[in-house]
């Protein structure tokens, strides 16, 4: 079973609320026949778009190819959060590589961020990026921590946007009970996901970069012969951005990358509820293992992302699956109408850390963003641009990172992972 179309019908977004309220481009044309090009991207979410709108920009003949919609997987479905940092923090990762490649992760993880909002600025992208992200904790241990690591990011990294905040004033914020305070990064940002990858697009385009959509691609021959099935693109280098879509085209990298579930739902608008539940025009994570994430849209609804399945199809109700975590977050939703809800693909790595990778020469690979694609997922398709036209140097900072592949092989590792999360999901319930 492919997962391009397991789920969603070909060439049509997902009945989401962004897709419902986002102007959409007008179709790009499916290839016609063989055509020659410098780099090839297959795949059009972020890291894909971005990856050409930066070798278009350098003029380099630059061809991407998209089985749906530009902006139709995990970059047109996700909470819209513009995270600080890498998915891991600074001092894990200083466990983890050391002191010098931490740091180095952390000024590209700064890059990012702003990447995206000079981005959005440059090319007048109308996605609603608004700052603030707070990091909800549901233990008082778990505050304790989360204020001692906003210290660490002041006296190691001079980051001192992180605003540590007492269960009291967290309430004042988010009007939910269960929280027992957090931090307010307001480094961080929230947007509208899709809006920001057609805006990417239309950029890509102006810049120079041909876009074909409605393009299926089934395999990458020796000699960077990308094979669709509406004919050939004979390129001197090939980017792979298709994250948790990669399948079977590149089963080193898939070894190493699983592809996951996540749903989200929007309630009908809240009017002056909507206060009751963030006071603030703020975006929320929680520090569940299985994270709960929300926002408000413009228009007043709660747009609640929470809840995970680990395989190949969507939970037939998923307005059921995401109630559930959104009531013992705002118990007093209960009335409230769920307007829409769907689910996305993304992929994660063991490690929580991206995994770009050369699996074949002329061939660049950049996947498993773990929940944290917004902003890392643009940068790696800078980085992936850069390396294809010989500066690898950013590259190889992620590169060096140890990449395992997860275990099970493909029939038994999704069932090894769900039981896992299982175990991940207990101990959220039972606040350890």
């Amino acid at each position: 079973m492919n997962l391009l179309f397991a789920n969603d019908r070909r060439g049509t977004y997902p009945p989401s609320w962004y897709a419902e309220t986002t102007p959409p481009l007008p179709p790009f044309a499916p290839l016609d026949g063989d055509r020659r090009a410098d780099i090839c991207i297959v795949g059009g979410g972020y890291t894909g778009l971005s990856a050409a709108l930066h070798l278009a920009e350098a003029g380099r003949d630059v061809v991407l190819v998209e089985a749906h919609r530009v902006g139709f997987g995990a970059s047109g479905r996700n909470g819209g959060q513009v995270g600080s940092g890498q998915r891991l923090h600074q001092d894990a990762l200083e466990r983890m590589l050391g002191d010098g490649p931490a740091t180095r992760l952390w000024h590209l993880a700064e890059d990012a961020r702003t990447l995206v909002s000079d981005l959005i600025a440059r090319h007048d992208i109308a996605c609603d990026l608004r700052p603030g992200i707070v990091y909800a904790e549901c233990t008082a241990r778990g505050t304790r921590e989360a204020h001692a690591y906003a210290e660490k990011l002041r006296s190691d990294y001079d980051y001192d946007l992180l605003e540590p905040l007492t269960r009291g004033e967290l309430q004042a914020i988010v009007g939910a009970p269960c929280y027992r305070g957090g931090v307010l990064d307001w480094g961080g940002s929230h947007l509208n996901p899709l809006a920001y990858a057609l805006g990417l697009a239309r950029a890509a385009e102006r810049a120079g970069a041909t876009i074909h959509e409605a393009t299926l691609v089934e395999r990458v021959d020796a000699g960077a012969v990308v094979v669709t099935d509406r004919g050939r693109i004979i390129a001197d280098r090939v980017i792979l951005a298709a994250n948790g879509y990669l399948g079977g085209l590149e089963r080193h990298v898939a070894a190493r990358v699983m592809p996951i579930n996540n749903y989200m739902v929007a309630t009908e608008p809240l009017g002056e509820r909507a206060a009751s539940v963030l006071a603030r025009d703020v975006a929320v994570a929680d520090s569940r293992f299985v994270v709960n994430y929300f926002r408000l849209s413009p228009d007043g609804r709660l747009l609640f992302g929470g809840g995970e399945s680990y395989g190949y199809r969507f939970p037939e109700d998923i307005r059921a699956l995401v109630r559930k975590p959104l009531l013992k977050v705002f118990p007093q939703l209960s009335d409230v109408a769920l307007t829409h809800a769907w689910g996305g693909t993304l992929a994660i790595t063991r490690s929580r850390l991206p995994c770009l990778a050369t699996p074949a020469p002329g061939i660049f690979s950049a996947s498993g963003f773990s929940g944290h694609g917004v902003a890392m997922a643009t940068l790696a398709g800078r980085v992936l641009a850069e390396a294809a036209q010989g500066d690898s140097t950013d590259f190889e900072t992620f590169a060096r990172i140890p990449s395992r592949p997860f275990p099970g092989g493909g029939a038994f590792r999704a069932p090894l992972l769900a039981l896992a999360m299982a175990w991940y999901a207990l101990r959220d319930t039972a606040g350890i």
